[in-house]
């Protein structure tokens, strides 16, 4: 049988990008590196799982209805979503996952020989699709844990289509203010696309951190993701959504693929846009704590610590951020390696409850040098 020539056929910019290997399933990993329970603090999930009420539309799914497709468009969330932000639901696209929403709109608006601008130490997703795309990623290095907005808009060439904004960032918990997100939008000038992506927007409590929907009547350029993935506990059923001027959503609706968000996915969020039981709350409060807690204790061991917004912090390790990776695992402690953020001998730690917390201490503390 002749077996198809990828060297021709597979695109070089395909061929070269360096995929993605995500970790096994926990009951492998456990057995793999010997631990009785493992604590996840790795990928900023929130220990308290979802609201109540998405928890309800979970327990209580019908199993026929598993052979229905779901709405397509996510008809029913997108109308309710609208109501929450005060935008018309016909601005608002829901996708499967952040992952999903970023393609969309680099779909949208990049063809090859442009680029998009970003940052080094953010989420890697927007630079990873531009690159398997064929789009040139501009990564700026952070200034001060944070993006650089001066250096952002000096990358800026007439190839350039979109700038992308993590605020929080993820991992270094910096933000831009209110003035300074405003001051970024009017250099851009609308020339290109402004993406500001909030997954970590609902655990942010200073009065100051901007609410980016709000901003869009005044700067059409403007798009903003969201995600249900973090504070609403939902991470498992993939869903998250962007929300932009009519006249952008409706270009990047060109590209997106129906039907992708599942049934499920779509009740459990509407639930939980709904909840009124104090969730938001309760993880805010959890999250302070442990911010509080694991700093004082990362300290005490002399580690430098970057803690800003986001329901995780980073500590510099005197060792090998993948050594200690492995090393964490065999105490059944699961943290998040930074050298793929571009920050060696650092590592990333979800904030959960005080046993994990406490846990991850004692763990540290035993395979510090």
């Amino acid at each position: 049988m002749t077996q198809p020539n990828l060297e021709s056929l597979v695109p070089a910019y395909v061929r070269e990008f360096e995929p993605y290997i995500p970790s096994r399933p926990d009951p492998e990993l456990m057995k793999l590196y010997g631990c009785a329970r493992l604590y996840r603090l790795n990928n900023n999930e929130n220990p308290l799982g979802p609201p109540p009420g998405a928890q309800e539309v979970i327990r209580r799914f019908p199993p026929p209805q598993g052979a229905v497709y779901p709405s397509g468009d996510s008809y029913y969330l997108r109308q309710e979503l609208g109501a929450v932000h005060g935008v018309d639901p016909g601005q608002i696209l829901v996708g499967n996952g952040a992952n999903e929403v970023i393609a969309f709109v680099i779909k949208a608006f990049c063809e090859q020989g442009d680029n998009i601008v970003t940052a080094d130490k953010t989420f890697a997703v927007y630079e990873w699709v531009a690159v398997f795309s064929g789009i040139e990623a501009r990564v700026i290095p952070l200034k001060d844990e944070g993006f650089d907005d001066a250096a952002m808009l000096a990358a800026i060439d007439p190839r350039t289509k979109i700038l992308f904004v993590c605020n929080p960032n993820n991992p270094t918990g910096s933000y831009w203010t209110r003035e300074r997100l405003r001051g970024f939008l009017a250099a851009v000038g609308g020339r290109r696309i402004v993406v500001v992506d909030e997954a970590y927007c609902e655990f942010v409590e200073q009065e100051d951190f901007p609410n980016g929907i709000s901003l869009l009547g005044e700067y059409p350029n403007l798009v903003v993701f969201r995600t249900f993935s973090k504070m609403y506990g939902l991470a498992a059923l993939r869903i998250g959504y962007l929300v932009g001027a009519p006249e952008v959503v409706d270009m990047i609706r060109r590209t997106c693929v129906v039907y992708s968000v599942n049934r499920i996915a779509q009740e459990a969020a509407l639930a939980a846009l709904k909840d009124d039981t104090g969730h938001i709350r309760r993880t805010r409060a959890l999250v302070r704590t442990s911010r509080t807690f694991l700093r004082g204790e990362l300290a005490k061991m002399g580690l430098p610590v970057i803690a800003g917004e986001g329901n995780y912090l980073i500590a510099k390790l005197p060792l090998s951020d993948t050594l200690a990776y492995r090393k964490l695992m065999r105490e059944g402690i699961m943290i998040r390696p930074m050298t793929g953020f571009r920050c060696p001998n650092h590592i990333r730690i979800t904030l959960a409850g005080q046993e994990a917390m406490e846990a991850c201490v004692a763990a540290l503390k035993k395979i510090l040098p």
